[in-house]
């Protein structure tokens, strides 16, 4: 039940760390795991401080010689500790009393490691499309490394190599040990924040593997893989693969093949733009003379090259075509003509009056009849004798 206090009934300082004790009395005998740190040997007792890998917190842990008789108890250690809470009252302290110590074994952390493997895959932070581009040639470069270390003296001497005036933010860390993914984590936070900062490589030397977990712990990985910054791992040697390589926008080798993946080589590039500017001399160039080449043929065709002889070729066209009418059209008219004159003979040939000519007359009546039989006439009847000279009235007598 909660302590009912208020300012005017206060408790003294007993209660309440005598109530404090009683809860913690309660609690139990319970398995923690951590890692070791501030190891002390005095006397018939161990004292030792045992920090969570991942999160800046530990506890005191004391027990008897005898518990932590094992050679794998050492500073920096991972162990599994069956302890009793302990609350001491008269100092206000908490600490842990170790009645067992376990070494966490080789193949407890590789199994540990392929289970934290499957979860994060399941989650897709290591698929391939989530990353992301490196910069081609980045202004400044966040490098997290640990202090005064030969990856660091690789980096800056490989990258400056490489490309003498690329600036480096470089935050010096614990690269191994209880408080490794705790400064890591926040340095990598302080350069993603950093807007000068377009890339961050994390690079330490090679180690065994339990040198190496930090960089496979779940905090870290999961900090990579919210950074906004493209993020390049150099963790190790090629033979070794923490977490943090495949979760990372790229991974290099070694720290020098991390330098290498950042940063463009100087001559490299000047190389590069003396071979596309040859070629794209030669394209401009070939362009031209195709361009040229065929100005040439069109200034060549007798359109352009004797723009007047194309008139004049044009003229004598309209010209032969004009006389070639008039040919043809005097040739009609000669035709019409000589038909005309045919015709006009036939007709003249077929008509009374060239019969007239010969001595003949027509006989019709006033109406204009003509008079085929002399049995058609009659005494008295008026007809109209036409002749070649004109016509003339006669009366029939008998």
């Amino acid at each position: 039940m909660a302590l009912q206090t208020s300012a005017d009934s206060p408790v003294p300082v007993r209660t309440v760390l005598q109530l404090v004790g009683g809860w913690i009395g309660r609690l139990g005998r319970v398995w923690v795991e951590g890692q070791i740190t501030e190891l002390n040997r005095r006397g018939g007792t161990v004292y030792l401080t045992l920090r969570d890998p991942a999160a800046n917190m530990s506890v005191r842990v004391v027990g008897a010689r005898g518990v932590f008789d094992n050679p794998a108890v050492v500073d920096g250690a991972r162990v599994v500790v069956h302890a009793k809470p302990d609350f001491y009252i008269n100092r206000g302290s908490f600490s842990l009393t170790a009645v067992e110590v376990r070494a966490v074994g080789i193949g407890e952390l590789l199994a540990r490691l392929e289970q934290l493997k499957r979860t994060l895959a399941a989650e897709g932070l290591f698929r391939p499309e989530r990353k992301r581009p490196l910069p081609f040639l980045p202004g400044t470069v966040g490098l997290i490394c640990g202090r005064d270390s030969a990856a660091e003296r690789d980096v800056l001497e490989n990258a400056r190599r490489r490309w003498p005036a690329v600036s480096f933010k470089v935050e010096p860390v614990a690269v191994q040990g209880s408080y490794a993914v705790g400064e890591v984590v926040e340095a990598l936070r302080r350069l993603d924040a950093d807007p000068e900062v377009e890339v961050i490589v994390v690079t330490r030397g090679g180690g065994s593997l339990e040198d190496l977990l930090p960089f496979s712990d779940e905090t870290m990985v999961r900090a990579v893989a919210a950074a906004r910054t493209p993020v390049v791992s150099a963790i190790g040697h090629e033979q070794d693969s923490p977490l943090l390589d495949l979760v990372a926008d790229h991974r290099a080798s070694t720290p020098t093949d991390a330098a290498k993946r950042v940063v463009p080589d100087v001559r490299e590039q000047v190389a590069l733009i003396g071979q596309l500017r040859d070629r794209g001399r030669r394209a401009v160039t070939g362009r031209i003379e195709r361009e040229r080449t065929w100005l040439s043929s069109v200034r060549s065709r007798p359109a352009l090259a004797d723009p007047v002889r194309e008139v004049e070729r044009k003229h004598e066209q309209v010209l032969t075509a004009r006389d070639r009418a008039r040919r043809a059209l005097s040739a009609a008219l000669d035709r019409a003509g000589d038909q005309l004159v045919h015709t006009g003979a036939r007709l003249t040939a077929l008509s009374p009056a060239a019969t007239l000519e010969r001595g003949y007359a027509i006989v019709q009546r006033p109406d204009g009849a003509v008079v085929r039989s002399a049995e058609e006439l009659e005494t008295g009847d008026e007809l109209v004798v036409r002749l070649p000279d004109g016509k003339r009235n006669v009366t029939v007598e008998k």
